[in-house]
Order: C-alpha cells, then sequence, then structure tokens
C-alpha cells in the first residue's frame, strides 16, 4: 500500500516539475508513466485514491500562487484538480488492450471538463502546457490542446511501454506521436494566409510585483507607461499596452489626503494617450479599469485609438477570474473570508476583435489566454494578429506569469497567429506563430519590445472545428471501453 502511494506522489511531483516557471518537460513524460504504470491492475478504490495523491502532488505546488490571491479559493481549486485526476484513474481500465487508448481518454475528456467548469473553467497547470515545448507541439494546430495534452500523454505511454520491454506497444504510440506532429506541420496552416506586415511596440512600464490595487497608486502605474512610451524613436504602426494601467478617476473626484500625487482623471488619461498616438503616428491600444456609471459594478476593456484620436474599437472582458474579479456564491464566501473585491467586474458580451486602422486585431484579456475558446472567439471573427493585455502585478512569484507565456504559446499555435503579450511588471513577450518566444521582459523591467510581424487570416482546423473531435474521441473511446460487453470481459483480480 505505502509503495505504490510514494510512486503516486513521485509522479504527480514530476508532473509538476515539467510545468512552467519550471518547464523541464521530460519530467512530465517520466512522472505520467510512473502514474500509468503504478494504477496498473489495481482495483478501482485504489487507482482512484492513487491518482488522487498524484494530482495534490501535482496541483500544490502548480497552483501556489493562488493562496496568495485568494486563501479560501486556493484550496477548494486544488481539491477539485485532484478530484478530476483521481477520476481519470477511475476510467483508466486495470487491464486489457484498450487500457492505453482508454487512459489517454480519460485525461482528455477530464481536462476539457476542468477547462470548462466550475467557474467558467480553470485551465491552469495542464497537461497542455508543459506540452507546448516539446517537439511534437504543432500537433496542436491541428485540435487544439485537447490533441497536444493526448499526444503528450501517449509519448509518456511510449516510455511506459518501452521499459518494461513492450516495444510493439511503445512503437505504436511512437508512431501516434509522429502522425499527430507531421499533421500539425503539414496540415494545420494550409487555410492560413499571411498579409502585410506591420511594426509594433509592446510597452511595459515596470515596478514592483505582488503589489495590490490602490486608487493612490493608479497615476504613478500610468506614468511608467507614459515614460516607457516616450523611449520609442522607431516607427511604429502598433503600440500595445497592458491590462488596466489607465484607472482613471471621475474628473469631479476629490485626491484623498493619504495619496501622495494627484489622482489620474478621466480627462487628463484621454488626452494624454490621445497626444501621445498623434507624436508616434500609430494605433494605440491601451488597458483601462473604471466603475461603471450606475455604480453596480466596475469594468475591464481595451480600447484601439487611431493617430488622429478617434476610438475605433472597444473590447469588454468576456471571461473573468473568478474569486479575482468576481466572486462565485458571493454570500457564502463572504462567512469565511473578508478579503473579497467590493464589486464584481461586469463581463462583456461583444466578439473579441478591436477594429483598428492596421486591421482587426483578436483580443484576449489576461486571464482570457488560458482558454482556447476565447482565442477562437478572436480569430474566427477576423483577428489577424491577437493581442494579450494582461495584469499580473498584483500575484505572488512567477507561477501564474509563466503559465500565461505558456498559454500564449498555445494560442499562437492552435491560431497560426503571432500573439502580443503586454504586462505592466512581467512577463511582456512577443510569440511567433510557431510558439518562439522571440523576446521577453523581466519582472519589474521598464521596457519596450519591438518586432515586424504579419497580419493573417483564414482558420487553422483548431479554431475551426475547436475542442469538439477530441471530446468524441474521449467519449467514444470510454463508451467502449466500459460498455456492456468490455465490462464482462474486465474482472478484479482475486485478492489474497
Amino acid at each position: 500500500m505505502y509503495r505504490p502511494a510514494v510512486r503516486s506522489i513521485v509522479a504527480g511531483l514530476l508532473f509538476a516539475a515539467s510545468i512552467p516557471p519550471w518547464g523541464w518537460w521530460p519530467l512530465g513524460l517520466v512522472g505520467i508513466a510512473l502514474w500509468y504504470r503504478t494504477i496498473e491492475g489495481a482495483e478501482r478504490r485504489q487507482r482512484t485514491l492513487w491518482s488522487l495523491l498524484t494530482g495534490l502532488a501535482w496541483s500544490l505546488p502548480t497552483t501556489l500562487w493562488m493562496f496568495d490571491l485568494t486563501p479560501a479559493g486556493w484550496p477548494v481549486s486544488v481539491i477539485i484538480f485532484s478530484i478530476f485526476l483521481a477520476l481519470a484513474g477511475l476510467m483508466t481500465p486495470m487491464e486489457g488492450r484498450l487500457r492505453p487508448v482508454a487512459f489517454v481518454a480519460a485525461i482528455v475528456l477530464v481536462e476539457l471538463i476542468r477547462w470548462n467548469w466550475p467557474f467558467g473553467g480553470t485551465p491552469i497547470a495542464t497537461f497542455a502546457m508543459a506540452a507546448v515545448a516539446t517537439p511534437f507541439a504543432m500537433s496542436a494546430r491541428l485540435f487544439g490542446s485537447p490533441l497536444l495534452a493526448a499526444v503528450f500523454v501517449v509519448a509518456a505511454i511510449a516510455l511506459a511501454e518501452a521499459t518494461r520491454q513492450a516495444w510493439r506497444p511503445a512503437a505504436i504510440a511512437v508512431g501516434v506521436v509522429v502522425a499527430a506532429t507531421i499533421g500539425g506541420h503539414l496540415g494545420g496552416s494550409l487555410f492560413v494566409d499571411r498579409g502585410e506586415s506591420i511594426d509594433v511596440a509592446v510597452v511595459q512600464g515596470g515596478g514592483p510585483q505582488n503589489t495590490r490595487a490602490d486608487r493612490c497608486t493608479t497615476r504613478a502605474v500610468f506614468e511608467r507607461h507614459m515614460e516607457a512610451s516616450a523611449t520609442i524613436t522607431r516607427d511604429v504602426d502598433l503600440v500595445l499596452w497592458p491590462e488596466d494601467v489607465v484607472h482613471p478617476a471621475s474628473d469631479s473626484t476629490i485626491t484623498p489626503g493619504r495619496c501622495d500625487q494627484d489622482l489620474l482623471r478621466l480627462a487628463e488619461a484621454s488626452d494624454r494617450l490621445s497626444q501621445l498616438a498623434a507624436d508616434l503616428d500609430a494605433v494605440i491600444v491601451s488597458g483601462w479599469f473604471e466603475r461603471a456609471e450606475d455604480g453596480t459594478a466596475n469594468l475591464n476593456y481595451s480600447l484601439a485609438q487611431s493617430p488622429d484620436g478617434t476610438i475605433t474599437g472597444r473590447y469588454d472582458k468576456v471571461r473573468l477570474v473568478p474569486f479575482g474579479e468576481y466572486v462565485p456564491l458571493r454570500s457564502l464566501i463572504e462567512r469565511f473570508s473578508g478579503e473579497l473585491p467590493a464589486r464584481d467586474v461586469r463581463p462583456g458580451i461583444d466578439e473579441a476583435v478591436l477594429q483598428t486602422d492596421v486591421g482587426p486585431l483578436g483580443i484576449s484579456i489576461s486571464w482570457e489566454i488560458f482558454f482556447d475558446h476565447r482565442a477562437r472567439d478572436a480569430i474566427g471573427n477576423g483577428g489577424e494578429v491577437l493581442v494579450n493585455p494582461t495584469n499580473g502585478s498584483s500575484y505572488w512569484l512567477t507561477i501564474v506569469q509563466s503559465q500565461q507565456i505558456a498559454s500564449s504559446r498555445l494560442r499562437a499555435l492552435e491560431t497560426d497567429r503571432w500573439v502580443l503579450q503586454a504586462a505592466p511588471t512581467g512577463f511582456s513577450a512577443i510569440i511567433s506563430p510557431d510558439a518562439e518566444v522571440l523576446d521577453r521582459t523581466g519582472v519589474s523591467e521598464q521596457r519596450v519590445l519591438y518586432a515586424t510581424i504579419d497580419r493573417r487570416t483564414g482558420r487553422t482546423p483548431a479554431v475551426a472545428l475547436g475542442g469538439w473531435p477530441m471530446l468524441l474521441f474521449a467519449l467514444m473511446t470510454l463508451g467502449v471501453t466500459w460498455g456492456p460487453a468490455a465490462s464482462r470481459r474486465i474482472r478484479p483480480r482475486p485478492t489474497m
């Protein structure tokens, strides 16, 4: 009993080490292979328990940043993640020819569920994040991150079978990995066309990390981004600012006595950004945060502004951070925690596209970049570049920021688009359609990133089809595995 439990924990820790910020992806293959071998031949209760231990060892370190964001929400999330992995172990049969395929299908199914439920989904510390750095990451261009997660697990099964010299199943697994990778390279971009090039600048204002929002600091944040933008001396077509760095008070608001600087007000912020767009002769995309006119909610949105000052596009964030931008079950949670946002952010309802003078930009604000369906919305509705204005300045450590870079890389692969990520204190990045991070800032650094990128049109299979092919694969495989005929063939082994 103790030895399988220890192996399960080791498996989870190895997989955790494969996820950013560590990112040692070969350890993920070892961890999955060890988990796969540990639950082999075990009865349902044992498979479930050992997989639960693997889930705990995997999710505790990779979601540690959530403790600083929501002490009440972090243990809930860890338990939910671990239960999902326990379900994957439960759905994997103890033996039989279909066991490897069922193992893959079970993981795909629980990942798809986890990415969408509860609270709209929490796709962090995922299998695909570890796999984005692998040589077979291009498979994501076919059927998205669910396929990449499946390929990663298949590669781990090949390793597990090879360790016991089961060469035939190992070779079959390797063949699947190779076929999916080649398919991603050859078929993923057939429906995408390259357009004209544009010169872009991604602005990071810098400043201290792990800070809380305070109205007295809004001017300092704004000024840091104005200072960084003032260093732009080359000709650019597009300037991207982060999320929530334009946080103005109404023009009639009186500056509190505790503030060292006068509050940034709406008219001043608008005028100075208009002047910046004119001075640079470029489109400015800036991230705004303010209270709604009715006072019952906050608004988190990005504006696209032309050099002549015209606002050509606005996008209000749709997918909000649970326990951060809105509080699920607020009346219940308030009994246990007093550190909750005073009001929720009001979600947007529009398509995830900003119309600009340099073409339509697909947009995923911050947390939305973790969700493949938000990028599909952006690119499926005409986005030619994907921008990700984000604000990670309040987060503890760099776990979530590193995982966000991995998510931006996944979205680049899936959509065959350039991805521009702008953060106030890190990490900002320029990511090619092949998921290469061409440039990235450091934490708290004030810096502008430059690149010449191309606008692209068309949709990859991953954008056109989404997760449906992999969902059907998972359901059909598990249906065959656990159907009446299969259930009669799978009997628990007698115990002594």
